[in-house]
C-alpha cells in the first residue's frame, strides 16, 4: 500500500504554471535530452512542497530502445525526474547557486508503469537542508495513483 500523498496530484492546477523550463534551466544545470522536469506547478514555501511534470511522449529518445513495442518510462529515469525537482527545491530554498550533486536515492519504490504519452508528475517535500548535505521526500504519479517514490539526497559540491 503506498504511503499518503504528499500532496493530492489531482488537485494540482496545470495551467498555473509558476516556473516554466527557461525558469527551470536558469536553476538546474541539466541540459538538452537531460532536462526532463518541463513545469513547476505547485510552490508552498512555508511547508517545502513542490510539485512538478514532465510530458512523456511516444517519440522521446529513450522509447525506441526501453522496450521496443511496449515502452516503459525507466525506473532511473524517474529518479532523475525526481532528482532535478529536488535540486529545484533546494536552489530556491537556499536561494544561491551551489551545485547540488546526486547523492542517493532511498528507500525507492516503483510501484506502477509509465508509458507514453502521459504527464508525469513529481511532488516534493523538503525534509533536511543542512549546509552540505540535503534531502527530499518525492512521489511520482500518472493521474491520481502513485508510481514511484524515493527520497533524493544531494551533496553540495
Amino acid at each position: 500500500m503506498p504511503p499518503p500523498a504528499i500532496l493530492d496530484p489531482t488537485s494540482l492546477d496545470f495551467s498555473n504554471v509558476i516556473a516554466d523550463r527557461a525558469a527551470i534551466l536558469r536553476v538546474n544545470p541539466q541540459r538538452h535530452e537531460f532536462a526532463f522536469l518541463d513545469a513547476i506547478v505547485h510552490r508552498d514555501t512555508e511547508a517545502q512542497i513542490y510539485a512538478g511534470y514532465h510530458d512523456i511522449r511516444e517519440d522521446d529518445w529513450w522509447v525506441r530502445g526501453h522496450i521496443p513495442g511496449r515502452p516503459l518510462f525507466p525506473g532511473v529515469l524517474m529518479i532523475e525526474v525526481a532528482a532535478q525537482l529536488a535540486s529545484y527545491i533546494v536552489h530556491t530554498i537556499r536561494q544561491d547557486d551551489a551545485f547540488v550533486g546526486f547523492a542517493g536515492a532511498d528507500v525507492t519504490k516503483f510501484r506502477g508503469t509509465v508509458c507514453p504519452p502521459c504527464r508525469f508528475v513529481v511532488l516534493g517535500r523538503a525534509l533536511k537542508i543542512r549546509p552540505r548535505r540535503v534531502e527530499c521526500a518525492t512521489q511520482g504519479f500518472v493521474g491520481a495513483t502513485m508510481v514511484f517514490e524515493t527520497v533524493i539526497t544531494g551533496m553540495m559540491v
